[in-house]
């Protein structure tokens, strides 16, 4: 299928540049559309989303090269599938933007290594990785720092586990501000956004656990594409708590979490649930949310069976992407260049697109 090249268009001085990044190892679970493809495919009525599958932090840990490319395409179909509309977005597999691994090694200079020594995500994947710790597990932050600032976005939509990723992120651009943009906001300092409602989703084996593909129980973790039989099974087997009460409170965790998952599903308030099922019993609970939970999902597995299918077309759009997002972060890295002093520098008098005396890369 052909597609029509479009430039990256110029940010009005009224959008808001939405920008995340979706991880292409593994299924996507309910966890994942909730807290973050959902946001996606909303942000796309509120301003520019810039969305990036991101292969490079990907590859931190052990992988399968073969498997990696497969996932990156099962990934860029589901959004798809989900509604992100090229047309509407900039959709971009990281890798092939060289501006961010360039970024990420300027923006390293300007950020503390004992704070990325105290990451949670660094603490707790290093002990996982025994045989090999790699620097690039360290340096992951700084990564996602250069994926956001590059584009200038303003909102990141992420999920709470992300919380302290994003903060070092705001103060990389605040120090780099400070120290080389004089009175200018060279950098955007991006907002989080994580959702009301479903911003955790838990295993439904393990309510006091995150729904994982990776560290999680199988049976208590709903994928984007499975079958109908197999959701339904799942949330009929989920773990409940003791009393009959349909309630939010942390004594009943898992009927908190099928509550949570209800009116994240529905778009309602969780209040609106607990008094909706305040005579119900747990079984009528979990057949509601498992009905809801498939209607919701069935959409995105029919369309992402039609999708994954036509590589060629895939791969049209990731390219088509990566070339308008380059356009947006070769004009970011270049104003960094300049203003930190890397490289030649521009002859006299060419300056940079901010029109602010930045010189231009060659």
């Amino acid at each position: 299928m052909a597609r029509r090249q479009r430039d990256a268009p110029a940010l009005a001085d009224h959008t808001v540049r939405i920008f995340s990044g979706i991880q292409p190892t593994g299924r996507k679970h309910l966890g994942n559309y909730i807290g973050a493809i959902a946001q996606y495919i909303s942000s796309q009525e509120r301003g520019e989303g810039v969305f990036c599958i991101v292969d490079l932090h990907a590859i931190i840990g052990d992988y399968d090269p073969a498997e990696l490319r497969e996932r990156v395409h099962d990934t860029t179909a589901t959004l798809l599938a989900a509604g992100l509309d090229p047309e509407r977005c900039i959709l971009f597999r990281q890798s092939d933007v060289p501006e961010h691994t360039e970024l990420t090694w300027l923006f390293s200079s300007i950020t503390e290594l004992g704070r990325l020594q105290r990451m949670h995500q660094f603490r707790d994947k290093s002990l996982a990785q025994r045989e090999l710790v790699s620097a690039g597990l360290l340096m992951y932050p700084v990564l996602q720092a250069a994926d956001v600032l590059a584009y200038r976005a303003h909102e990141v939509p992420v999920g709470e586990d992300q919380r302290e990723h994003l903060e070092l992120m705001r103060d990389v651009a605040r120090r780099f501000n400070s120290r080389f943009g004089g009175e200018r906001e060279v950098l955007i300092v991006p907002e989080h956004r994580i959702p009301e409602v479903g911003a955790r989703i838990m295993d439904l084996q393990d309510p006091m656990s995150k729904m994982s593909t990776t560290g999680g129980s199988e049976q208590g973790t709903v994928y984007v594409l499975d079958d109908p039989a197999s959701i339904e099974k799942k949330f009929k087997s989920a773990v409940t708590d003791s009393g009959s009460e349909i309630v939010r409170s942390p004594e009943k965790p898992g009927v908190s979490n099928l509550i949570e998952i209800l009116a994240a599903v529905r778009a309602v308030n969780p209040a609106v649930i607990e008094n909706e099922l305040e005579q119900a019993r747990y079984g009528e609970l979990k057949g509601a949310v498992a009905t809801a939970v498939i209607d919701y999902l069935a959409p995105v597995r029919e369309r992402y069976e039609q999708l994954r299918d036509d590589q060629e077309a895939l791969e049209a759009i990731l390219r088509d992407g990566a070339r308008r997002a380059q356009q947006i972060a070769a004009q970011t890295l270049a104003e960094v260049r300049a203003l930190m002093g890397v490289g030649a520098g521009a002859p006299a008098g060419r300056q940079s697109p901010s029109g602010a005396g930045a010189t231009v890369r060659e």
